[in-house]
This record gives C-alpha cells, sequence and structure tokens, in this order.
C-alpha cells in the first residue's frame, strides 16, 4: 500500500524519483490549487518502468503489511468482538492472537498485490490526469489496487473473523470445513459488503496520505522523514477509519453471521431495528486505534522499504556503467 518518495524541484529531487515537483512551483501558486499537484513532464519523456514498480512495490507491500498486522493483530481481534457480539453480549479477551498465522499467509500476498496494483496504476494514471487534479489519481489506483487484493483479503478476512470469534481453532479447519459447509461460496461471505468497505477506505486513504505528503513537501521544501511519513500515515488512516466504521461493522456481521441477513439491505434494517444507530459505531475506538497506529507503521516500513529499494538499484546502476 504505498506512494512513492517525492521530489520538491528539479534541486532537490533524487534520479530515482517518479513525481517531481517543477522547479518553477511556489507556495503561492500552489495555494492556488484545488489539489495538491506533481508534474510528470520528466516521466512522459521516457515511458515508466512498471514491471520495476510492480516488482518493487510487491516487496515493500509485503514487508510492511507482515509488520502491521504482527503488531496490532490484538486490537483487531477485540474490534472483531465488539462488532460481532449482539446486545450487552459479554465480550472474551482470551485468545487474542488466535488465527495470526493463517491471517499473516493471505495478508502478505494481499498487502504485496495491492501495492504492487497501486503504484504501476497510479504512475500510470498521473500521466492521464492533469495536474490540478492529482487526488483523482491516487483515489483512482487505491481503488484498483484494493479491488486485486480482494480475492485474496476476502477468503483471509473470513477465516480470520471466524477464529477471532472462537468458530474454529485453526486456520486450516477453517478452511476445510467452510468449503465442506457452504462451498467456495462461503469464503467470500460478505465479498460485497467487503468491497463496499474496502474500495473506499483504500481510495481515500491513500488520496489523503498521498496528498498530505505532497502539501507538507511543498511547505518543508525538502524529502520527509521516516516519523513524518509515519505521522501522516497514522492521520490518514485514524480518519479514514473513522468515516468508515459503519460500513465495518456490516462487512463483520455478513462474514461472520451471513447466514442470518439477506443482505446488506437487510443487515442494515436488521441491526437499525434491533439496536438502534449507536450499532453502527461499534468497535470505532479499537477501529481507529488499530488503523491510526497500523497506517503509522504501514507507511513508515513501506517508505523505508521502498528507498532501501531504490538505493540498492542505484548502486546496482551504477556498478553496471563502471
Amino acid at each position: 500500500m504505498g506512494p512513492p518518495i517525492l521530489a520538491l524541484n528539479s534541486r532537490t529531487s533524487h534520479a530515482n524519483s517518479p513525481d517531481v515537483y517543477p522547479s518553477q512551483m511556489n507556495s503561492s501558486v500552489a495555494s492556488n490549487r484545488l489539489f495538491a499537484s506533481v508534474s510528470m513532464e520528466e516521466n512522459k519523456q521516457k515511458p515508466i518502468d512498471f514491471l520495476r514498480i510492480l516488482f518493487e512495490g510487491i516487496i515493500a507491500g509485503g514487508t510492511a503489511g507482515v509488520v502491521v498486522e504482527t503488531a496490532l493483530y490484538p486490537i483487531d481481534t477485540i474490534k472483531t468482538r465488539l462488532q460481532a457480539a449482539h446486545g450487552g453480549a459479554k465480550i472474551h479477551w482470551k485468545g487474542l492472537y488466535s488465527g495470526l498465522a493463517g491471517n499473516l499467509a493471505g495478508v502478505l500476498p494481499a498487502s504485496a498485490l495491492f501495492v504492487g496494483v497501486y503504484e504501476p496504476a497510479k504512475q500510470k494514471l498521473l500521466t492521464m490526469f492533469p495536474e490540478n487534479l492529482s487526488a483523482f489519481a491516487h483515489l483512482s489506483a487505491g481503488a484498483i489496487g484494493g479491488l486485486a487484493a480482494s480475492l485474496i483479503r476476502v477468503p483471509t478476512e473470513v477465516v480470520k473473523q471466524k477464529m477471532q470469534t472462537g468458530q474454529f481453532s485453526s486456520a486450516p479447519d477453517a478452511v476445510r470445513l467452510i468449503l465442506s459447509k457452504e462451498g467456495s461460496k462461503g469464503l467470500f461471505a460478505g465479498y460485497g459488503s467487503f468491497l463496499l468497505r474496502d474500495l473506499p477506505f483504500d481510495a481515500i486513504q491513500f488520496c489523503i496520505y498521498e496528498q498530505m505528503r505532497i502539501g507538507y513537501k511543498t511547505a518543508a521544501k525538502r524529502d520527509l522523514t521516516d516519523p513524518e511519513n509515519a505521522v501522516i500515515g497514522a492521520f490518514a488512516g485514524a480518519v479514514t477509519g473513522a468515516i468508515t466504521t459503519p460500513l465495518d461493522v456490516l462487512k463483520t456481521r455478513l462474514m461472520v453471521q451471513g447466514n442470518q441477513y439477506n443482505g446488506i439491505i437487510n443487515c442494515a434494517q436488521t441491526i437499525l431495528r434491533e439496536e438502534g444507530p449507536a450499532a453502527f459505531l461499534k468497535g470505532i475506538g479499537p477501529r481507529v486505534l488499530w488503523i491510526g497506529i497500523g497506517g503509522s507503521i504501514f507507511f513508515g516500513v513501506l517508505e523505508r522499504t521502498k528507498l532501501l529499494l531504490s538505493e540498492q538499484r542505484s548502486k546496482s546502476e551504477s556498478l553496471k556503467e563502471e
């Protein structure tokens, strides 16, 4: 899941930076733009290396995804149990790491696929949209990446949440029994609600993150530090997490208790009728905390990994030239 290292202008840009601000750009011009903007003029002069961007995105995305999931899994488990509980049902605090191993088996390829698709899609879209509408390129790329990753994310999420709520003791058992009772469609329970939540989430989170980084770099006139990337990632994650909590509640109910509802609309109507509007904000505290901290770690690790890959590539290219 991640944006590239952006350079501010011709004096501060790196040779490998995929997005470069024009050197004549100043704060007064930038302030008149509807969105933070990037210039792709240099990139238009040479073809985008999609295979390299894909490869580096896969490595960086997979690394960041595994680190975040391992560190914050207990918070996610608490959030899931809060959302799945009806009325005043008690929450169990044991087994907060239930399903982690199986979930990592899905998180690694899903995160890798997301960033691997997001990065080249973003680069292509940035050449298609006007400079002052770069936000739409980030929104669209986030949705495209999320759609691709959903093919892995949904089965992983179904198994994880059933284990978090105590329905199964191991991932292999969960997959086997789900397939035997419900068939392959059981692994994609709540797929529609998952897309309803995750496509807007991915699009909004990455748009906020990318635009804030561009704006911050324009003001600071330098590359951002790891802590700065982490803070921006935390803010983008927390805001997006809060906004999409109602969608997350619907997704959780359909995945964990899908047989009790007849689709997304029926699920929403049932929750509203039986539990009231407040039920749609269940788990908002753990969710915002989890995604806020997760965004900090994810984007921090992502940017650092991408920078290391870029530096390694530069060294290799220098050795070849010698």
